[in-house]
């Protein structure tokens, strides 16, 4: 049986772990990066089902990139996730792109996943 990857990128090490424990006990296989530059390298190397992708991150905005990611990646799902409310991003019209504000609830993981 394939498990479904899932790709973690955010530089706050405590929230990667939790999620990723979340995770694994749902049996999702899980990578973590801690930056945008290794996050977008496993994301071509892995090529995971999931995408969790912060905005802030120690070398580079990780929203900036959305666009180009559903391009090699259409069937992609995509949770952009930032502590910060971007009000005015405009990829919610794609249907595998969603936005997750900090924190995130197990509650809210568990209706989704």
């Amino acid at each position: 049986m394939i498990k479904v990857k899932i790709l973690i990128v955010d530089d706050e090490e405590d929230f990667c772990m939790v999620m990723k424990n979340y995770f694994i006990k749902k049996g999702y296989e899980v990578l973590l990066a801690f930056n945008l530059h290794s996050g977008l390298q496993l994301l071509k190397e892995k090529e995971p089902d999931v995408l969790f992708l912060d905005n802030n991150l120690p070398d580079g905005e990780g929203w900036s990139h959305t666009e180009s990611i559903i391009e090699r990646n259409p069937e992609l799902q995509i949770n952009l996730i930032s502590a910060y409310k971007e009000k005015d991003f405009q990829l919610t019209s794609f249907p595998n792109v969603n936005i997750w504000e900090k924190p995130i609830s197990i509650r809210k993981l568990e209706e989704v996943f």
